[in-house]
């Protein structure tokens, strides 16, 4: 049995410190606490596979572009036959104040399209989230919002929430009850 931690944000130095690549700067933070042994680019993915309380969990970076991120997490879940319910994608909300954080085991897409084509892709809204706050676009186009750069303090800001709550993973290798992570981090 292993686990599947996707975090969503679009390839290419251009976009690494855009508010959409959030989920890429967590999976960052979560790889530099718990490590791997391996990394693969397979999928149309970057996986990083560790063994944490000895679970096989792979962290997961999609390069397909935010729009198409539900293809590469349906391939990853088929080949590695990986439950929904062993499954967490970590994405930017614009709904949260910066550096918020909620986990959410079910919900629309409200709008972002990386979740969007999940759950068309998964074919159900029921699945664990990680939303990461990137507040509210104001006067900004929503794309332009959500492609434009952070700063180095906010960067900083989002890393150390996630640091912070690092050790959902070990919750949910060992309990797999989000109920439970959302009780103790929301």
């Amino acid at each position: 049995m292993s686990k599947l931690i996707v975090g969503l944000g679009n390839p290419g130095n251009n976009y690494s410190s855009t508010r959409h690549n959030a989920g890429f700067i967590a999976i960052d933070v979560l790889l530099e606490k718990y490590g791997f042994q391996k990394q693969t680019e397979d999928f149309k993915s970057k996986i990083y596979f560790s063994n944490i309380k000895g679970e096989k969990v792979l962290f997961v970076k999609p390069q397909t572009f935010m729009n198409l991120s539900g293809e590469a997490v349906i391939s990853i879940m088929s080949y590695y036959k990986i439950d929904i319910k062993d499954f967490i994608v970590i994405y930017d909300d614009k709904d949260l104040e910066f550096s918020n954080i909620r986990f959410k085991n079910n919900g629309s897409s409200a709008g972002h399209n990386g979740i969007k084509n999940i759950i068309s892709h998964l074919k159900t809204e029921n699945f664990n989230r990680l939303k990461i706050g990137i507040g509210s676009p104001g006067q900004y186009k929503i794309v332009d919002w959500v492609l434009s750069k952070m700063n180095v303090e906010e960067i900083n800001l989002i890393k150390e929430k996630i640091k912070n709550i690092s050790n959902f993973v070990e919750d949910f290798i060992l309990e797999n009850d989000l109920n439970k992570i959302m009780n103790k981090f929301n």
